[in-house]
């Protein structure tokens, strides 16, 4: 992103004096004793230094088509650190994490701790210590080059160099700019629709017939589905890589899509305040586009999060985030509800990709669907025990508020009609708080769970009742009659449904 190119655009530190001379393509030189005649006589060279001339106090000098420059001067231009070991008469200068090594009168230098063979050594004249210009400049990542009919020398820095190819490089990714109706004709093919046995959700095309989409989407699910955007469906084979701790894994069809995969983006490219177009499925509308801008970056331990503007909703869940440039920058995966701005979230490219290598090093596992990790059957458990069951796997509900909603107090009965009815508390501070945001999300998981318990009890009507209780120190007014109970020493119980869920081959729900 900027802030990680921008540590690398620098200025050059320009030195107060520098001696450099005219040079050849070659590196290496011949030595023989420098004269202060010889020197004068290149006094006329000048040296730019990215783009800026250098008053220059000390002349370089030009011998047998070599360069030599003084020292201290062309270190500090280019902004390397010097040390002069007097014992052994030897430079060292390091920059990042270039380090070079020439000892006075050696013919061998040393860059990075390898061995570099030069035509002529460092030498001193005139009690000021010189080095061969072209050697020492590329090996700190320079580029250095002679103008002949000018008598210039031309140096272009490494921090210069960086720059120039980050603006032609955001040159040319100004030239791919896509409109919002162009990205989406690019990318809207590759974006499906995916159908669970226990839900709906999206999907992004990676290749021949494997699609990323969000961890759970697919989890405890056993059989799945895919729709495009032609309307042509493919069977799920099954879960080939999977990342749940960041939400996202890859499915493979039992046949070739068709489709070609999606362009990915480099995270160094993306940028808060960028464009993107979001496309996925929210509630069953297939492909829908919307677009907005990118808000935030967030990190835990488990992913990289990015916030981002443009709508999504349920079943949104694994569509594909992409750039002005059409590319994938991530997978929509949340949201917050009933807020008075879009705040949504796509896990990153950096853990997509980390996913998708991980796969590509292990191509040849056996697809498979994430299985559940509640037992197969529930048959032969008892009341008592079905209740313990849901206490230990139904103890809260997921949600987008601040909160998760927690469930207390399972019980399990049967009722008058025979039928299996599952009972618990919802805690009344969450429902008070969030109740109506996540309604939606509440009725979610009562079909979800339904549908788990029906599946292993498929002998069964199913009703799941969820309860707002309270005791307060006041009467409450304006509710139903049974609703509020009189305790005595002042306390009162407030006490009423707030969702109710039945079912058997099909499910119906009520809900506060």
């Amino acid at each position: 992103m900027k802030q990680h190119i921008a540590k690398w655009v620098v200025a050059s530190t320009l030195a107060a004096s520098l001696a450099i001379a005219p040079l050849t393509s070659g590196g290496a030189l011949t030595a023989h004793a420098a004269t202060t005649q010889a020197a004068a006589v290149q006094s006329d060279i000048a040296v730019y230094l990215d783009g800026q001339k250098l008053a220059l106090t000390q002349a370089p000098y030009l011998r047998n088509g070599i360069t030599f420059v003084p020292m201290s001067a062309i270190f500090k231009a280019l902004d390397a650190s010097v040390t002069w070991e007097q014992s052994t008469k030897t430079i060292i200068s390091r920059k990042g994490s270039q380090t070079i090594s020439l000892q006075i009168g050696s013919k061998t230098a040393t860059l990075n701790g390898q061995k570099v063979t030069l035509a002529a050594p460092a030498e001193i004249v005139n009690g000021t210590t010189y080095v061969p210009l072209r050697f020492v400049g590329e090996a700190l990542g320079a580029e250095v080059a002679w103008k002949a009919s000018e008598r210039q020398v031309v140096i272009m820095s490494e921090e210069a160099l960086y720059a120039k190819e980050q603006e032609e490089y955001e040159q040319e990714l100004a030239s791919h700019i896509l409109t919002t109706t162009q990205n989406v004709a690019l990318n809207d093919e590759k974006v499906v629709m995916i159908t669970t046995d226990l839900g709906q959700g999206s999907g992004v095309v990676i290749g021949e017939n494997e699609i990323i989409t969000n961890y759970h989407v697919m989890a405890g699910a056993s059989s799945a589905e895919v729709l495009d955007v032609e309307g042509r469906t493919f069977k799920v084979e099954g879960v080939v890589a999977s990342n749940q701790g960041a939400d996202l894994v890859i499915i493979k069809t039992k046949t070739s899509l068709g489709i070609e995969p999606v362009a990915f983006a480099n995270s160094y490219t993306i940028n808060k305040g960028d464009p993107v177009v979001a496309i996925g499925s929210p509630l069953g509308l297939q492909n829908t586009a919307t677009d907005g801008i990118i808000s935030n970056f967030i990190g835990d331990s488990s992913a990289t999060y990015i916030q981002f503007s443009a709508p999504i909703d349920h079943g949104s869940s694994g569509g594909g985030l992409f750039n002005q440039y059409g590319e994938l920058v991530g997978i929509t995966y949340a949201g917050y509800d009933n807020v008075n701005m879009d705040i949504n979230f796509a896990i990153s490219i950096d853990d997509v990709l980390d996913l998708i290598v991980n796969y590509v090093t292990d191509p040849e596992q056996t697809p498979k669907f994430i299985p559940s990790t509640l037992p197969d059957t529930l048959k032969d458990m008892t009341t008592d025990e079905l209740a313990s069951f849901m206490k230990k796997n139904f103890s809260s509900i997921d949600t987008t508020a601040d909160m998760d909603a927690a469930l207390t107090d399972w019980t399990v009965k049967r009722d008058d009609k025979g039928w299996l009815v599952f009972e618990a508390n919802i805690d009344p501070i969450f429902y008070s708080l969030y109740g109506e945001q996540t309604k939606g999300e509440l009725g979610l998981w009562a079909f979800s769970a339904g549908y788990e318990l029906r599946k292993r009890l498929p002998d069964e009507t199913i009703r799941i009742v969820l309860n707002f209780n309270r005791v307060i120190d006041f009467e409450p007014q304006g509710y139903a009659q049974g609703e509020v109970t009189a305790l005595g020493d002042g306390k009162w119980q407030l006490h009423y449904t707030v969702l109710d869920y039945q079912g058997k081959t099909s499910a119906i729900i009520n809900q506060r």
